[in-house]
């Protein structure tokens, strides 16, 4: 119970954020995106000056391995846009959905270097980089579109309030053996989360690929 409750209550999140950006969309692109999650003030003072500064929530360091056995982590990200999110393989539910859409996106936005796509398996047990490998070939995935393999405790925590604002956990209850929530991440070139969207829902998609070419375009 508590497990689906994190599920829904992180659904809700996402709608909202969701529906926050769709306010917006319509305006002109002179609109700046939110850096979302907490800030801290800090002073610092110099040569008697003090001065004021805002810390901005960031992803953590990582260091995971990709479909093609290669490592990924911060610094290969350093300056490049891009959309996360988590899933497994052998997903019955949500991920086929998700998988369909993410590729709507790669599509997208395949010839942009400045673009990337990372997914983060919740079952790396399974999800070797060779079963990855396989499962992206299936897609028709193109290069920007990693899928990475890490331990599971180091994957959900960065999934959660700490990096993605997403969900994943281990679950033998739910469907598949996983509980994970159905978002997509959007970080920007500094490691700040700039939009929080609903996977599964084709009309947030596309608000996602408009407010990743609005990053870009502003770059």
């Amino acid at each position: 119970m508590l497990s689906k409750y994190k599920h829904t209550l992180l659904g809700c999140v996402s709608i909202a954020l969701f529906m926050g950006v769709v306010g917006c969309t319509s305006s002109n692109q002179n609109r700046e995106l939110p850096i979302l999650g907490e800030q801290e003030i800090i002073s610092t003072s110099k040569d008697g000056i003090t001065q004021m500064d805002t810390l901005y929530h960031h992803i953590p360091e990582f260091r995971f391995v990709d479909q093609d056995s290669n490592w990924i982590s911060n610094e290969d990200l350093t300056g490049k846009i891009y959309l996360a999110d988590f899933f497994f393989t052998r997903c019955p539910t949500i991920c086929p959905i998700m998988s369909k859409n993410m590729l709507e996106v790669a599509k997208h936005f395949q010839h942009e270097p400045r673009f990337a796509i990372i997914s983060h398996t919740i079952d790396p047990d399974h999800d070797t980089p060779s079963v990855l490998k396989t499962y992206a070939q299936k897609l028709g995935a193109p290069d920007l579109w990693k899928f990475v393999n890490g331990p599971k405790s180091t994957v959900y925590d960065i999934a959660g309030a700490a990096g993605y604002f997403s969900f994943a956990t281990e679950s033998p209850e739910s469907p598949g053996g996983f509980d994970h929530s159905g978002v997509f991440t959007l970080v920007d070139g500094k490691g700040h989360v700039r939009g929080v969207y609903s996977g599964i829902e084709m009309d947030s998609v596309q608000v996602a690929i408009q407010d990743i070419q609005l990053l870009l375009d502003k770059r």
